[in-house]
């Protein structure tokens, strides 16, 4: 029971990303709809059952777990599991506990979460312009995610910066945007829009921007050199020689990545799904909470492993959102 998680495709899985809420406190046009319905708290997995979870994982092998949404921190008592999840990293069992958020709580939670054994976070940020930034997070303040920013930086957090590239939006910020991260020592991963959920009257072709393009528009400033280094996801890096910086291309759609997938994703309710860009999933909650043993969720997490596809199907080359996936981002977790 303790060998490792292995997929039919040989791949080791080490890598697990937890969504614990789908709720957010603002509605980004590519990932939420601005009226949305949320999952009926009692749906949702306590912060014990998470840690349950977790922990099962962890004992089969994972080595990395990052905490996403919806916005992990607007989640009540959440910091009751982060520093519950640390005693793996005491251990040596868990090599690192990190998180994705778009920085609105960070104020707040920023020496909560280097105490509990964080070290490096992503934050989500599109735009520099405080009005642009209102229009694609609807409901978002830039003010408040700059004073997030300063505060993780403050307790000694690796802050990461996660862009959406927008066609039409910001692509005249490309430049703005690395300047800006090259200044304050943090390091800027650029991701292509994914079809991820009914988001109303978005434009999901009209959105997307190909990391080739934006790729091509950096080297014409800067030589731009390959780098070996992976961080546990999909992320492809390169070094700005201009700065020194270390930038990173997620491409689901212009190139996949899914050869060298490590990563499973468990949704709030206890889903897991073995695939961002498939609908396939199973059940982890009926038999989490089926046995105070946790012999009936290993072999439930096994059997799903067992089931991960082989690569997703994400694809606008024919001008359609082929590959598109109903559920959204924030039900998934990032």
């Amino acid at each position: 029971m303790t060998a490792p998680l292995i997929d039919p495709f040989h791949r080791a899985i080490s890598y697990l990303r937890v969504s614990v809420t789908d709720r957010c406190d603002f509605r980004c046009v590519y990932c939420m709809s601005e009226n949305m319905t949320f999952l009926p708290k009692k749906e949702l997995l306590t912060l014990e059952e998470l840690d349950r979870m977790c922990s099962a994982f962890v004992r089969l092998g994972v080595r990395k777990l990052r905490i996403t949404g919806g916005e992990p921190l607007v989640r009540r008592e959440i910091m009751t599991f982060f520093r519950a999840m640390s005693r793996h990293l005491q251990t040596g069992a868990l090599d690192e506990l990190t998180l994705t958020t778009n920085g609105s709580q960070l104020a707040k939670f920023a020496e909560d979460l280097a105490d509990a054994g964080v070290r490096r976070i992503n934050v989500s940020l599109d735009t520099l312009d405080q009005d642009k930034f209102a229009r694609i997070t609807r409901w978002g303040r830039l003010p408040q995610v700059m004073k997030g920013i300063d505060a993780a930086q403050k307790a000694g957090l690796r802050v990461k910066i996660n862009t959406v590239a927008l066609k039409g939006f910001n692509e005249d910020e490309l430049h703005r945007l690395t300047d800006w991260c090259a200044e304050r020592d943090m390091d800027l991963t650029f991701i292509e829009v994914m079809p991820m959920g009914d988001i109303g009257n978005e434009d999901r072709i009209g959105q997307y921007w190909s990391l080739n393009d934006l790729r091509a528009r950096l080297a014409e400033r800067s030589p731009l050199t390959d780098l070996p280094d992976r961080t546990g996801g999909p992320a492809r890096y390169v070094r700005m020689e201009s700065t020194g910086q270390k930038i990173g291309f997620i491409t689901p759609l212009s190139h996949n990545f899914c050869e060298s997938c490590n990563r499973v994703r468990i949704t709030c309710t206890g889903e897991i799904y073995t695939c961002l860009g498939q609908e396939g999933h199973s059940d982890l909650r009926a038999p989490l909470r089926a046995s105070e043993s946790d012999a009936m969720l290993d072999d439930a997490i096994r059997a799903a492993i067992a089931l991960k596809p082989k690569g997703h199907d994400f694809d606008y080359s024919r001008q359609q959102v082929d590959g598109q996936v109903s559920r959204h981002m924030s039900h998934t977790g990032g």
